[in-house]
């Protein structure tokens, strides 16, 4: 059970990576648009981290619900912003800053809040 968490964390960094990486590639970009990338690492994101508190709760390893929970809302909210936009040819300015801020305080959160 421990190989499975470990794979999922492993998971998890990936989506961060592919989430994040495709919204910093389009800094200097003069028009933005969602890639791939960000839509299927939020997707990625949303799954191994449910999967992972699925785990962690199997295992009877504590949980601090109220982190959890707001890592979720954020995600989605990002999630809804990559959805929404994904098939759009260019992407809103707020919309854009608006993905990158939320997916680098879900970081700050799972990061500092303990």
């Amino acid at each position: 059970m421990e190989f499975l968490r470990h794979l999922l964390i492993f998971l998890h960094f990936v989506g961060l990576a592919s989430l994040l990486g495709g919204f910093l590639v389009q800094l200097s970009a003069s028009q933005r648009k969602v890639v791939p990338a960000m839509v299927h690492g939020a997707l990625t994101q949303l799954v191994t981290g449910v999967l992972l508190v699925g785990v962690d709760e199997q295992q009877d390893v504590p949980v601090d619900n109220a982190k959890i929970g707001v890592k979720l809302v954020v995600l989605l909210v990002v999630l809804a912003l990559v959805w929404v936009n994904r098939r759009r040819p260019t992407l809103g300015e707020s919309a854009y800053l608006a993905i990158g801020t939320l997916t680098t305080v879900n970081v700050a959160v799972a990061v500092f809040w303990t």
